[in-house]
């Protein structure tokens, strides 16, 4: 092959994909990376094509980053609320537009990668779903809204041998790694108990409520039966979109699944504390069906 019609892509290609052959510990056949080799005018390093779901709020975050750090090319976006995505799709104009991530899906062959940015009960269906079609996957936090399907998003990722990050932009700041190294060299002398808390419940969206009896027609900006995806069927109501769904259980964890990644990884990651032995749960809010707890201490 002449090496002036091989892109870096095809080259990393062709030597990762030996060494994922080798590696894996999985009996599902690997295809081949099919990268293509074509002339180029310019090669900047081979950009990745990016698919992004949930591109308003925190997913616009992220491909903005994506825009102004690696370069790579954000080339589809989808988003139930077209007021949410309304910027990025302003912003990022040659890309292509999707409502349903399915029928984003339906054009894999596009691009290389997907970045997640759902409200947290499409985190796995999404991910797994592309993960099986052999995209690389970036997950915001939290990786899913439960222990089951967390474990399900890891198998799937090492079962067919893929690049895959949950995005907790906390431990990549400076300040996160320095406390981290304070606690690791023991600056601050021996520490007996660790106490982490957070607002969220109080401050940022609706916990220890039951559902709202009261309905309204969804807003036309947004496509509320995809929106609600593989949740239960329940009308529309705006305590639950496009923000304050995290305290409902079908669609979120609660504020400890929303914080606790930020809030707990200093003490977490600094004395590498593992997998607990057992939690205890403490709590004298009223328990509902829909919510979680307005106030809970995990011991």
């Amino acid at each position: 092959m002449d090496r002036g019609q091989q892109t870096r892509r095809a080259f990393l290609a062709s030597v990762t994909t030996s060494a994922l052959l080798a590696s894996c510990t999985t009996t599902k056949q690997v295809e081949p990376n099919t990268a293509r080799v074509v002339p180029r005018k310019i090669s900047p390093n081979e950009l990745l094509n990016i698919a992004v779901v949930g591109c308003g709020g925190r997913g616009f975050d992220n491909i903005r980053e994506i825009r102004d750090s690696t370069k790579d090319n954000i080339v589809a976006l989808c988003d139930v609320d077209s007021n949410r995505a309304a910027q990025a799709l302003k912003e990022f104009s040659s890309a292509k537009r999707y409502t349903d991530w399915r029928k984003l899906l339906d054009d894999a062959e596009s691009f290389d990668a997907v970045l997640v940015a759902t409200p947290d009960h499409m985190h796995a269906p999404v991910s797994v779903s592309a993960m099986r079609l052999g995209k690389h996957v970036y997950c915001e936090k939290p990786l899913a809204r439960t222990i089951h399907e967390a474990r399900v998003m890891a198998a799937t990722a090492k079962e067919y041998c893929l690049a895959t990050q949950m995005g907790t932009q906390g431990v990549g700041m400076d300040e996160t790694r320095t406390n981290i190294e304070l606690l690791r060299s023991n600056v601050i002398g021996s520490i007996r108990e660790i106490h982490v808390w957070t607002d969220r419940a109080k401050n940022w969206w609706p916990q220890g409520v039951e559902r709202p009896k009261e309905t309204s027609p969804a807003p036309d900006n947004i496509d509320w039966d995809l929106w609600l995806g593989v949740a239960p069927e329940r009308p529309y109501n705006p305590i639950y979109a496009p923000f304050k769904w995290r305290g409902w259980k079908n669609f979120g964890s609660g504020a400890i699944g929303d914080m606790g990644i930020h809030n707990a990884a200093i003490a977490y990651l600094g004395f590498q504390l593992g997998m607990p032995d057992g939690v205890k749960i403490v709590s004298t809010s009223p328990l509902c069906s829909e919510t979680f707890p307005a106030w809970v201490e995990l011991q």
